[in-house]
């Protein structure tokens, strides 16, 4: 078997604010928890329906997500239409977590906006990457390659 990807652990030091985040704005929701050795709260978050897909472990502790200048680093998720990227961005506005406003950039990347969790990791939400919906209104090349050939 070739390997999958099925999770990504974040040190976090809110769990409570991050569980809230993500439920807020991704749907996901709280699928696991247990205490971790020192009576911790770990806890796995997944989107209803893809819980033995792809999950997020919020691990308690650790010195918290410094971005420094010019840190693109995010998580992406995929939305149904471009006005869901404006609905969110408003949603994001309103909250103050709104940290790139939405825009249309070159492919593959799509329409997008972007949102800072409570830990400071971007969380970008997308229409039109070659990934997820609106797949198809990107280049029909899809993850093949861009325009004029470009990875």
């Amino acid at each position: 078997m070739q390997p999958r990807i099925t999770h990504l652990a974040l040190h976090v030091r809110n769990v409570p604010a991050c569980i809230d985040f993500y439920a807020r704005f991704c749907n996901m929701r709280v699928v696991h928890e247990r205490p971790g050795k020192g009576g911790e709260r770990i806890v796995w978050i997944a989107e209803p329906g893809r819980e033995r897909d792809f999950i997020i472990v919020l691990l308690p502790g650790g010195p918290g997500y410094q971005r420094q200048p010019g840190d693109a680093s995010h998580l992406g998720f995929a939305v149904a239409s471009t006005a869901e990227v404006d609905a969110i961005a408003e949603r994001g506005r309103e909250a103050g977590c709104l940290l790139l406003e939405p825009r249309q950039d070159e492919y593959p990347a799509g329409y997008y906006c972007g949102l800072e969790d409570p830990e400071g990791h971007i969380v970008e939400f997308s229409y039109g990457q070659p990934l997820g919906p609106g797949a198809e209104a990107g280049d029909s090349s899809a993850l093949g390659g861009g325009p004029e050939g470009s990875p």
